[in-house]
């Protein structure tokens, strides 16, 4: 299945898959679907669950499931239900037990997802009816019973960060933008990256799109050392020192002339840039000019 999902994930430009495509799974000749509704799908011929989703929500809709980021940025995915015996939370429970990766699917949109493996439960809240889940690697699975100490946690979080939060926050905000460059239109994806507009850390730093612009490797890395910045009302400026500088093509055509460039944004309102955000970022542009 890890073999398939790479397959699928080499052919798509920003991480996204269809569900169809996901379900195009087969073993020994037999189909094999891998997004099922009920949100986690164990089949029969395995003794414990095999892939997981949180399904897509629109913004300001309530979701079905409050899947969501702890603090200590670990994923924690709701119970089916709230019975613990529930054969779903049973298959589950048994992966955790057995130390079984599995693949998570999480909805960008509808009928996308973003595949995340090979993904791990690293322990169970009865109270609160979830498990967690994070990255690790097969040899430190024997570690989760020592998953409290501080140490371990803040591993498992920096590793879930780098291989969970940071690949989704760039799908999703590439998918809003149109796999396309808000400052110069380039629309090679391989070429783009998800740039925070209020740092990540940063009070109001979160990965979502609305604090994400969706930028070629020149604009953010310019964009992060306030070399350019967007004003509130999303039109570009470039330093005042840069615009006096000679340096050939590249600084001429990829940084001078972006000066009073309008940002490309997204079709959906929900995802346009934050104005407040925006705000906050261009008066640290400002200081840095």
């Amino acid at each position: 299945m890890f073999l398939f999902l790479d397959r699928l994930l080499s052919e798509s430009e920003d991480g996204a898959v269809r569900s169809s495509a996901l379900n195009g799974f087969s073993i020994d000749n037999r189909p094999l679907r891998l997004v099922v509704q009920s949100g986690i799908w164990k089949p029969a011929f395995l003794n414990a669950a095999l892939t997981i989703r949180t399904t897509f929500t629109r913004p300001g809709s309530p979701a079905p499931y409050t899947d969501e980021i702890g603090s200590d940025g670990l994923v924690r995915y709701k119970y089916r239900g709230l019975d613990p015996a529930h054969a779903d939370n049973r298959a589950l429970r048994a992966a955790l037990r057995l130390g079984k990766p599995l693949a998570y699917f999480v909805g960008i949109e509808r009928g996308m997802y973003r595949p995340f493996y090979p993904i791990r439960l690293l322990e169970e809240d009865k109270a609160r009816h979830e498990f967690t889940l994070g990255f690790a690697d097969s040899a430190e699975v024997g570690a989760f019973d020592r998953i409290e100490e501080p140490a371990t946690r803040r591993y498992l979080a920096r590793l879930t960060i780098e291989r969970l939060h940071q690949p989704l926050f760039r799908t999703r905000v590439l998918r809003a933008y149109e796999n396309s460059c808000a400052i110069c239109r380039l629309r090679h994806s391989d070429l783009l990256d998800a740039a925070h507009i209020v740092p990540d850390g940063q009070p109001g730093g979160e990965p979502v799109v609305p604090n994400g612009l969706s930028l070629c490797k020149l604009h953010h890395a310019a964009f992060d050392r306030n070399l350019i910045g967007v004003r509130p009302d999303l039109v570009v400026a470039v330093q005042s020192s840069i615009l006096h500088e000679s340096d050939g093509p590249m600084l001429r055509h990829g940084i001078q002339e972006m000066e009073g460039i309008h940002l490309i944004v997204p079709r959906a309102r929900d995802a346009r840039p934050d104005p407040v955000r925006l705000a906050e970022r261009y008066e640290e542009f400002r200081a840095a000019s």
